[in-house]
C-alpha cells in the first residue's frame, strides 16, 4: 500500500492526529485525562470505516415462507487504518520505538482504572481535519506492528502499524440528536498568550467553560499552560451537558 508523503496525503497540510485518554470515571461517556497525543508524520493513504445494522428474525412454525425480520439496532462504527512511521533520517532516534509502545500499551489496562476499581485499556481519538466521519471516539481492538528497518544499535527506525479501532458509543460524543451531525471535538496546539479561559471563550463564548477543557486534558493547575502542549477541546454539546 502506497504511503501518505510527510506531512500530510499529497498536498495537504493537515496531519491526522490520534489523542491516547485514560477511559473515564463512572458511566460517563466523555474520555478522561490526556495521556498523549501525536500527529501522524505521513497521513494514511487509506482508511477502511464499517458499519452493521442488527436484525432479529424468529421462525415461527405457523409462516413457512418466513418471518419479517425486526430492528434491533445500529453496530458501532469500526476503522482499520494503517499508520506509517519513519525516523530513517534520524537513526539514532527511538521515536519511531516510543510510537508504536505507545499504540501497543493501548491493548493494557492503565493503572489509573485500576485505582478507582474500573480497570480499562484507553479510550482513543483519531482526527484528521475536517473528515468528521472519521471522528469518534474508540477502543483499540488490534495493533499489529512490521519493522522493516533498523539502526546500527538495533533500534526500529521504520514501521508499519496496523491498528483496529472499535466505536465506543455515547449521547454526548457521536451523532448530535438535533441535526444528526458528528460532534465538533478537536485538538489544539497552545501557542504563546494561550490560557484555558481565553481558548473556552473562543471555542464556546464562555470563558467558564474552561473547566471542561482542564477535565478533558487532566488539569489541574489551570494556571500552568506550556506553550506546544495539545490539549482536546470537547465538543460544544460535551460543554453543554
Amino acid at each position: 500500500m502506497a504511503k501518505g508523503s510527510r506531512g500530510g496525503a499529497g498536498k495537504s497540510l493537515v496531519r491526522a492526529t490520534l489523542a491516547i485518554h485514560e477511559p473515564p470515571v463512572g458511566t460517563s461517556t466523555t474520555p478522561g485525562g490526556l495521556i498523549k497525543s501525536f500527529s501522524l508524520d505521513f497521513n494514511p493513504s487509506q482508511l477502511t470505516l464499517s458499519r452493521q445494522s442488527q436484525w432479529k428474525a424468529t421462525p415461527t412454525p405457523a409462516v413457512r415462507d418466513g418471518v419479517v425480520p425486526e430492528f434491533m439496532g445500529p453496530e458501532p462504527r469500526e476503522m482499520n487504518l494503517e499508520i506509517f512511521l519513519d525516523s530513517s533520517d534520524e537513526p539514532d532516534s527511538n521515536t519511531v520505538m516510543k510510537k508504536v509502545e505507545s499504540l501497543l500499551l493501548c491493548c493494557e489496562v492503565t493503572a489509573k482504572s485500576i485505582a478507582v476499581k474500573q480497570p480499562s485499556p484507553p479510550w482513543v481519538v483519531f482526527q484528521w481535519g475536517a473528515f468528521s466521519t472519521a471522528r469518534f471516539v474508540a477502543y483499540v481492538r488490534s495493533v499489529e506492528v512490521t519493522y522493516s528497518l533498523f539502526g546500527t544499535t538495533g533500534v526500529p527506525i521504520r514501521a508499519t502499524c496496523q491498528v483496529n479501532l472499535h466505536e465506543i458509543p455515547g449521547t454526548t460524543l457521536g451523532q448530535n440528536p438535533t441535526s444528526g451531525a458528528l460532534t465538533a471535538q478537536r485538538v489544539h496546539r497552545v501557542v504563546a498568550g494561550d490560557s484555558l479561559q481565553s481558548l473556552a471563550w473562543r471555542e464556546y463564548g464562555d470563558a467558564a467553560a474552561w473547566r471542561a477543557i482542564a477535565e478533558a486534558n487532566g488539569i489541574d493547575d489551570p494556571n500552568r499552560l506550556p506553550t506546544g502542549t495539545e490539549l482536546v477541546l470537547p465538543a460544544a454539546e460535551e460543554v453543554r451537558h
